[in-house]
């Protein structure tokens, strides 16, 4: 009983050291302008926005433009006592600042936490048998490890769904794998998109729709855009965030998995293609590309992929000159790699209503289009206003949209389990790559040998399978 009782005082005293925290950083704080900055992506490196940025949402989660008024004012919700909100996400102070005046129009307040410490808290409080937080505001990959400490949110989710319309994908996500137990509602996301100069589009092949394109016909347009102008005109970010270009895009839409059909005849037929009819259309700068933004500012790149935060700059400038569309779709799907954030309640919660209420409040439209435009994370319900968005914000929301609500969506999540050593599995795609596509080595023992170190990396961190490969019982096989 001594040892239960200082366990519980223990994350009480941890609990009132963090409320006051945040309540002196309330007091102390004005909100500012942020720099122009890189998203939190974070999930299982730090905050990549939203990547580098937080490639957690990796960074720290930055607003991409001046917050502006908005033109309605947001649905307050009643609550029935306090509610205890921790989140790792807009932790910085000017992020803070731009959420608790959003969270205070609905009654609500929060205290930003690192990863680390939130799950150490939950898991401590449901040992103790005491409720220490009523709502969880995190990215996907927190979650897992918390699953027994969770409440199923499937009838808060149907509740919520009566007047507002969430994306499918998402809320399969929030399942983990799962049938019937949803361990978060979705909150917000980032993500990589497409942007193209107006003057490639003319160079389209004949009958592809801009939206719903098929790699192949990439590969297609990069080579009418090589022929026709003169040099290349299709641009890849391969000295920045392209390991997301090979985990969440080419891989899964070519196989169906990442890391479960690395080595599988369809990866190598893949990397085939890309040898020998994506890469020679691709401007050879790509080798040297951090932000594709620059490249398509200078007019060097007329087409290119990135993550929104990298291609922000270029579309905000002159947002009339671009046009902006979901990733490509291979074989078995259109992979692209959302970085999800969701709203969860502990099983323990000391104010499970107010938790219901707090995130009716975050996902209405109204709610989401504001942190949209304050904040720079993109909505995960439909029906929100973009009208008066800044128009580089639009633009790559229309393709956010586009490309999560596309019927062959293929989400696959950044990845989870491997902890400081997910930096060795950047490395393993980025070997199979460029050995096969750049320098020209034979594919099939390429993949043979990366794939005995991904598999060994799985068995040492003994990370099981995240989508979109199916669960696994253990560490997640290598096909």
């Amino acid at each position: 009983m001594k040892v239960k009782q200082l366990y519980t005082l223990f994350t009480v005293l941890i609990v009132a050291a963090l409320v006051l925290a945040a309540c002196q950083t309330a007091a102390t704080e004005t909100p500012t302008q942020p720099p122009a900055a890189e998203p939190t992506e974070v999930m299982e490196e730090p905050t990549e926005v939203m990547e580098e940025p937080t490639e957690v949402m990796e960074e720290p989660t930055e607003a991409m433009e001046e917050p502006t008024p908005m033109a309605e004012e947001t649905q307050a919700v009643p609550v029935t006592g306090e509610v205890i909100f921790f989140s790792t996400q807009f932790n910085i102070v000017e992020e803070a600042a731009k959420f608790r005046t959003i969270l205070q129009e609905g009654g609500f307040d929060f205290t930003g936490s690192e990863e680390g410490p939130l799950v150490d808290m939950i898991t401590a409080g449901a040992q103790a048998g005491q409720g220490d937080l009523d709502v969880v505001g995190a990215l996907h990959g927190t979650f897992p490890p918390l699953q027994d400490e969770m409440m199923n949110m499937i009838d808060i989710a149907e509740d919520l769904s009566a007047d507002r319309e969430f994306s499918e994908t998402f809320l399969e996500t929030g399942l983990l794998g799962t049938d019937d137990t949803l361990y978060y509602i979705p909150w917000m996301q980032a993500t990589y998109i497409m942007a193209a100069h107006q003057d490639a589009m003319q160079y389209l092949p004949e009958g592809a729709d801009v939206n719903a394109l098929t790699w192949e016909q990439f590969g297609e347009w990069c080579q009418t855009l090589l022929d026709e102008t003169g040099g290349p005109k299709c641009g890849l970010p391969h000295a920045g965030l392209f390991n997301r270009f090979l985990q969440g895009y080419l891989w899964p839409s070519y196989t169906g998995g990442m890391v479960s059909q690395f080595k599988s005849q369809a990866a190598a037929d893949m990397l085939e293609w890309a040898r020998d009819s994506l890469w020679p259309t691709i401007h050879p700068q790509s080798i040297s590309y951090e932000f594709m933004q620059e490249p398509l500012q200078s007019g060097e790149v007329w087409v290119a992929f990135d993550h929104v935060a990298r291609l922000i700059e270029a579309l905000n400038a002159e947002p009339e000159n671009y046009v902006t569309f979901p990733a490509p779709a291979g074989p078995e799907g259109r992979g692209f790699m959302p970085v999800i954030a969701g709203l969860g309640i502990p099983k323990n919660a000391t104010n499970p209503e107010g938790a219901v209420a707090l995130i009716d409040f975050l996902t209405q439209p109204e709610t989401q289009s504001r942190i949209l435009r304050e904040l720079a994370f993109f909505p995960v319900v439909d029906g929100v206003d973009t009208t008066d968005l800044p128009e580089g914000v639009a633009l790559e929301a229309s393709a956010v949209e586009a490309q999560a609500n596309s019927p062959d969506a293929l989400p696959a999540l950044l990845p989870i389990g491997l902890g400081e050593r997910g930096m060795e599995l950047n490395q393993i795609f980025r070997n199979a790559f460029d050995r096969s596509v750049i320098n020209g080595e034979d594919i099939t023992t390429v993949l043979e040998e990366e794939g005995a170190n991904l598999q060994a990396l799985m068995n040492e961190t003994g990370a099981a399978c995240w989508a979109p490969d199916p669960p696994s019982d253990g560490p997640c096989p290598v096909e």
